[in-house]
């Protein structure tokens, strides 16, 4: 595959390293300024074109690559009222790395798929550290042989890449992973707010984890934030992590499958948000907890 121009939306906390090993890898990249962008001069620098318009870098683009909050936020960008479908030209490719609801997500691909374009969801796992690393987790729903001919872009900023299927099965892996994710630092970050009233040790109860049944990658983003008040490792906000289980519980009802804890986990990230703790990183509900409601 030639290295087509790519054409980024969405330069936040992941989409930056996104764009940053795109440009580093040889890629031309053009990206859209917006305030929710991450500072860009490293971009410029290393030869990024910065568009003002959305219309004008589609023109200028092969692959239009959107990494923006949700479903929400694709619609609009892609269908709404000043949506850049019509601009699409046939033969591009939509690579949507944002997690979204599946429905929704084929809905818009249609769309795509009538101007002529192929449309793959491409859902991110990790954090922005690993963004900028290029180790990227990449959860791809999508055509075998338009995920094939992405293949080289996508390893220019993932370590990992599972194709679970057709359009919205990406999506659909996605949500299941932050479910089990989300719904796990969720867990463990009640259970630190106990163990904190009830005098027990950070370390101690960490250590107690690590070595028994709380190990895992999930205590390890949490980890840091319990022994030094660190959020490095998981910067995802409680306002994010809300949304995403927003996201699963309509699909396990859709689906009919139990979705008990899964309520549970929601109940609990709806209470951060509705309680000055949604900007906030989803480490921090550990103290969040220990408020008394």
């Amino acid at each position: 595959m030639d290295k087509q121009r790519i054409g980024m939306i969405g330069v936040g906390m992941m989409g930056h390293g996104i764009a940053r090993n795109i440009a580093a890898k040889g890629w031309p990249l053009a990206y859209l300024h917006h305030p929710g962008n991450q500072p860009t001069d490293d971009l410029d620098a290393a030869g990024a074109r910065r568009f003002d318009d959305a219309v004008e870098l589609v023109a200028e683009s092969d692959v239009l690559l959107l990494c923006v909050t949700g479903a929400t936020e694709i619609e609009a960008i892609l269908s709404g009222p000043n949506g850049l479908i019509p601009q699409l030209r046939p033969g591009m490719t939509v690579v949507d790395c944002s997690t979204g609801i599946p429905s929704v997500t084929q809905r818009v691909a249609a769309q795509v798929a009538e101007k002529g374009c192929a449309f793959v969801d491409a859902a991110m796992t990790r954090t922005p550290k690993e963004a900028e690393e290029g180790r990227l987790n990449l959860l791809i729903g999508g055509e075998s042989d338009t995920v094939e001919a992405l293949t080289p872009l996508f390893t220019a900023f993932s370590e990992n890449r599972f194709h679970a299927g057709p359009v919205g099965a990406g999506q659909t892996l996605k949500l299941l992973h932050n479910y089990v994710s989300l719904g796990t630092v969720t867990l463990m970050s009640e259970a630190a707010a106990c163990a904190a009233e009830n005098g027990i040790d950070a370390g101690v109860f960490v250590d107690c984890l690590r070595w028994g049944g709380g190990g895992g990658a999930a205590l390890e983003r949490l980890a840091p934030f319990l022994l030094a008040g660190e959020t490095a490792q998981m910067r995802f906000t409680n306002a994010n992590a809300r949304k995403d289980l927003g996201y699963y519980n309509p699909l396990a009802e859709e689906t009919g499958t139990r979705r008990d804890v899964a309520r549970g986990v929601f109940a609990a990230l709806e209470w951060l948000t509705e309680n000055d703790f949604g900007q906030a990183m989803v480490p921090e509900a550990a103290k969040a907890f220990r408020a008394k409601s």
